[in-house]
């Protein structure tokens, strides 16, 4: 008699420099390749959604473990796109990588798509708590849905950027139609 279940057992076919992205973050995070796939992919956020999954997927292999996670934010995060509107990620990368010209040349010479929308990708390093938060980071804290994260880092400091919102540090505006943030009132 056979038995129909399923074992569990799989092997997957990856492209090598995906492959060779999650052995070295699989190291990073001082887990098994196995062990650290499953923990990606029962991760809320982008496994669910094969364009976001497509779209990290991607992000992962161009940063390698220099990678701490994934926003999307702005209108799409929103639920207010327009026709025209792309998808705005926030990539933030760990601090050593320097944020230069040629990067983001980089990352331009690979346009990626989310369904039939363009991806604007904005590179950040994480936030600073000594520094003056960026309206770009408190859009993401406030409307930004995290699709990948590297041990809850990014996380951690959105909620961080939230309760300087919150405590006043800024405060956010409209104008025409687009948010932009100033410092609250206390720091005037």
């Amino acid at each position: 008699m056979h038995d129909a279940r399923p074992s569990g057992r799989f092997v997957l076919r990856l492209d090598s420099s995906l492959h060779a992205a999650l052995k070295r973050e699989a190291a990073h995070q001082q887990c098994s390749l196995n062990e650290y796939c499953v923990r990606v992919l029962a991760t809320q956020g982008a496994a669910g959604d094969p364009d976001a999954a497509g779209v990290v997927a991607e992000v992962r292999r161009l940063a390698g473990t220099a990678l701490v996670g994934v926003v999307a934010y702005g209108s799409w995060a929103r639920g207010e796109p327009s026709d025209a509107s792309d998808v705005d990620l926030l990539v933030v990368l760990d601090a050593r990588v320097e944020l230069t010209r040629a990067l983001y040349r980089t990352w331009d010479a690979t346009p990626l798509k989310w369904a039939t929308r363009d991806v604007d990708i904005h590179l950040v390093h994480p936030i600073d708590p000594a520094q003056e938060l960026s309206g770009t980071w408190a859009e993401a804290a406030t409307d930004g849905i995290v699709l990948c994260d590297r041990g809850f880092e990014l996380s951690r400091q959105l909620v961080g950027a939230r309760q300087r919102i919150a405590a006043g540090e800024l405060v956010r505006r409209v104008a025409h139609g687009q948010p932009y943030w100033v410092r609250g009132l206390h720091d005037a």
